[in-house]
């Protein structure tokens, strides 16, 4: 007889983690993980900040509601967050400012003197600026295993290589058959999938919301250059590159969004290659060496707003997923706005309205 939960949540990276330390302590929660440890994919390899600007005016209410909780236990380091423009974008960069200001956000524009106080050896092209000095770094691991700690302490149970085969509703209950033969049962199933999400979905007879999982390349560079400690999250306005430091090194990231089917990602060489050549464009820092590169895959719906809510299509399905690139830096209200639907618990901080899976239907 299969065991029965009365949460199922289908991925323990961040978002599953989140939800089942939510949960936990509300109701029985099976937390069921594909790979061998939780956090293996888009969690485990991360690059993580805290900005206020990521992801758009739509994002920005989860972000700020989770500043406090990750402020409050320690999950941030001050960074502050540079962007770079050239004389042609200027009206962009303006529009940018001003967008984000009006929300309260803190966005100082900076003109090509005060970029040289703040980078050396800054090329000649990249002449204006907007710094964001609430920008953080976030400590991913440490926030992905106190939910999963605080999961376990409520008594969820955690099950690895539990990749799901088929869910079938029936009596009230969701029916899940892993691909190893074993089963469960709940009254609810939470997709946290990730990139797997609409595959989840199929598995579970609904049809797919369109939820994209896009190839993110980062690597890490020795170059022949001090990298200073408080150098900003440096970025295009073009969206071509964003790097930082790591010690002595530099994270680098072409910023790529390259269609792919879920899966291990892999770092492409023309991707890393790419990457090289637009750091080479922006500084003249020369690249001693690549010393480490990866990829991992970042879900967007096709208003790359995250999709959190009952499917209407389907009793006791909800969709925790498209988090994009911004889910980290969201979990904790991300987690606070699921645990309270899925309780059936008042609005909180965020209206849920813009991330209702029905607008995708």
């Amino acid at each position: 007889m299969s065991q029965h939960f009365d949460f199922a949540i289908v991925g323990a990276g961040i978002a599953g983690a989140s939800l089942a330390a939510g949960l936990a302590g509300h109701g029985s929660v099976v937390l069921l993980e594909a790979e061998d440890r939780p956090g293996y994919h888009a969690t485990g390899r991360s690059a993580a900040f805290w900005t206020e600007s990521y992801g758009g005016p739509l994002v920005y209410p989860l972000t700020d509601a989770s500043f406090d909780f990750l402020n409050d236990k320690g999950f941030l380091a001050p960074r502050g967050a540079l962007t770079l423009a050239r004389a042609e974008e200027a009206a962009g960069l303006a529009a940018f400012i001003a967008e984000f200001t009006a929300l309260g956000v803190a966005v100082q524009p900076l003109t090509r003197a005060e970029l040289d106080a703040r980078i050396e050896g800054l090329k000649d092209e990249w002449v204006l600026g907007a710094y964001e000095p609430d920008c953080c770094d976030i400590d991913v691991a440490a926030l992905h295993q106190l939910w999963l700690g605080q999961a376990a302490a409520g008594g969820a149970e955690l099950v690895c290589r539990a990749r799901l085969a088929a869910a079938v509703r029936q009596g009230g209950a969701w029916h899940l058959t892993l691909d190893d033969g074993r089963s469960f049962s709940a009254a609810v199933l939470v997709n946290a999938a990730g990139a797997w999400a609409d595959e989840v979905a199929a598995l579970s007879g609904l049809g797919p919301l369109g939820i994209q999982p896009y190839r993110r390349t980062m690597c890490q560079l020795r170059v022949c250059h001090a990298v200073p400690e408080d150098l900003p999250l440096t970025l295009g306005f073009d969206g071509s590159y964003y790097f930082r430091p790591e010690g002595e090194r530099l994270w680098l990231s072409p910023h790529d969004e390259i269609p792919s089917a879920p899966c291990d990602a892999a770092p492409e060489e023309i991707d890393v290659a790419m990457a090289i050549d637009r750091f080479e464009r922006v500084v003249d820092w020369p690249v001693e060496a690549l010393e480490h590169k990866w990829a991992g895959l970042r879900s967007f719906a096709p208003d790359r707003l995250p999709v959190y809510g009952f499917d209407p299509r389907a009793d006791g399905f909800f969709w925790f997923a498209g988090q994009g690139g911004f889910g980290i830096q969201t979990a904790p209200a991300a987690a606070d706005l699921g645990v309270r639907l899925l309780l059936g618990q008042p609005e909180g901080a965020v209206d849920p309205a813009p991330y209702s899976p029905g607008r995708l239907i």
